[in-house]
């Protein structure tokens, strides 16, 4: 009897060792959650279930992941981070980079960019860095000439620029001339941001978006494993098969 008792007494430490064996990545839709689905196996192979928490908001997966309700997130790129952890005063860390997805200018109005005329109304994301990385991209259009990253001295086409929620740019298309739209949010409306954006940011891009974790997990057992697996010529792969001439991986 005690030998079945033993043998009873280890089975339960094992499943319950691997039920606690989960990681829990927040990302927003298209394309983080759907690259992340096809790494479940993987993530089983190396002894986790991974849970893909989605997100339609850029401040709430960085909200959860402080909170302790993530591992890991996987949405944002580094200046993005570096303004939040100033603002919240977090210490969240970029950890593994991933990918690179161009932010581009769309229109249902103009099929070229060199059809805007002066006084055109241009939306573009209201956080900072977003907002920041969108007037450059106006700069390389065209549209404006910056004294600095965020503020205009020459309004070369008198636009008026709308500042709006980064998720609410798709939606707004049909009501100004052109709006400057993150790729995430762009797949998440159909819009191909090759095929249908007017003008996309160069490849050679700076806002590479990263995996971030908490400053004390940044070398964890969980966090090894998140950057072996979404490191790896297999999931490069997987980005270049789904998002060819759309994405660009960053490893």
């Amino acid at each position: 009897m005690k030998i079945i008792y033993k043998i009873f007494v280890l089975i339960i430490i094992v499943f319950s060792n691997l039920l606690g064996k989960e990681i829990v990545i927040g990302a927003t839709s298209n394309p983080f959650a759907i690259l992340l689905e096809t790494t479940k196996e993987d993530f089983k192979k190396s002894g986790y279930e991974l849970k893909i928490v989605e997100f339609s908001d850029y401040l709430l997966p960085n909200n959860a992941l402080v909170e302790k309700e993530l591992d890991a997130n996987l949405y944002q790129h580094k200046p993005f981070l570096d303004e939040y952890n100033l603002q919240k005063n977090t210490n969240l860390v970029a950890k593994t980079p991933i990918l690179i997805a161009p932010m581009g200018i769309y229109s249902k109005n103009f099929k070229n960019i060199k059809d805007i005329k002066n006084g055109a109304r241009v939306a573009i994301p209201n956080d900072p860095t977003n907002e920041s990385r969108a007037l450059l991209l106006l700069e390389k259009a065209g549209f404006v000439k910056l004294s600095n990253e965020k503020y205009p001295i020459e309004n070369l086409k008198k636009v008026k620029i709308i500042p709006l929620k980064a998720a609410q740019l798709p939606r707004a298309l049909g009501d100004v001339d052109f709006a400057v739209i993150n790729s995430n949010y762009a797949l998440e409306s159909n819009l191909n941001p090759v095929k249908d954006a007017v003008f996309l940011e160069d490849k050679d891009s700076p806002y590479i978006n990263y995996v971030v974790v908490r400053a004390e997990d940044k070398d964890s057992e969980k966090t090894a494993v998140i950057n072996k697996i979404l490191n790896s010529d297999n999931f490069r792969d997987t980005i270049n098969k789904l998002y060819k001439d759309i994405i660009i991986p960053a490893f």
